[in-house]
C-alpha cells in the first residue's frame, strides 16, 4: 500500500487543490463553464470562514515558531455519483472555495474531467507565470555583496 507521499493519484490531487486554492472564484467559474453542464451537487460542510495559525521556521529548517493567524474559508460538496471534494482558500470569498470543492469533486470523481484537467492545467501555467514575473523583477533588483581582501606587502612579505 503506497502512502500519500508516493501515491501519484493524491500527488495528482495535491498539485490541482494548491492551483484551485490559489485561483479567483471567476477563473474558477470559467474553468468549469468549460465542462459544459455543471454536475448537481450538495453541501456538505460550509463554505464557511475560520482562522489558521500559520508556522514558520528559522532559516527554513530551524526551529518552528507561531507566525500569526490567516483567514480562510473551507468547503466540502458531494456530487449526484458520490465523489467528494473539499477546498480551503485563504481569505473570506465562499464562492471560491466552494466552486474549488466543486472543482476537487469533479476532478476525482467518475465524470469526463477532460476539460477541467485542461482547464486546471492552464490555471497552473498562469500562475506559475505570474510568479516567475515576480521573481524576475525581484532578481533585477538583487544587490550582490562581497568582500575584497586587501593584499598587504609587496612579493615575498
Amino acid at each position: 500500500m503506497q502512502d500519500a507521499a508516493t501515491d501519484p493519484g493524491q500527488q495528482a490531487r495535491r498539485s490541482w487543490m494548491a492551483v484551485l486554492a490559489r485561483a479567483s472564484a471567476a477563473e474558477l467559474e470559467d474553468a468549469l463553464a468549460e465542462c459544459g453542464e455543471r454536475p448537481e451537487y450538495r453541501r456538505l460542510r460550509g463554505p464557511e470562514p475560520g482562522l489558521v495559525m500559520v508556522r514558520g521556521r528559522i532559516g527554513g529548517g530551524g526551529g518552528a515558531f507561531n507566525l500569526g493567524e490567516m483567514t480562510v474559508t473551507r468547503c466540502t460538496v458531494r456530487l449526484a455519483d458520490g465523489a467528494v471534494g473539499h477546498a480551503y482558500v485563504a481569505g473570506r470569498d465562499e464562492r471560491q472555495a466552494e466552486l474549488a470543492a466543486l472543482c476537487d469533486a469533479v476532478l476525482q470523481g467518475g465524470r469526463p474531467a477532460g476539460a477541467l484537467h485542461a482547464a486546471v492545467e492552464r490555471l497552473q501555467a498562469a500562475q506559475q507565470a505570474q510568479r516567475d514575473a515576480v521573481a524576475a523583477k525581484a532578481a533585477a533588483t538583487r544587490v550582490q555583496f562581497f568582500a575584497m581582501e586587501t593584499w598587504r606587502g609587496g612579493p615575498g612579505a
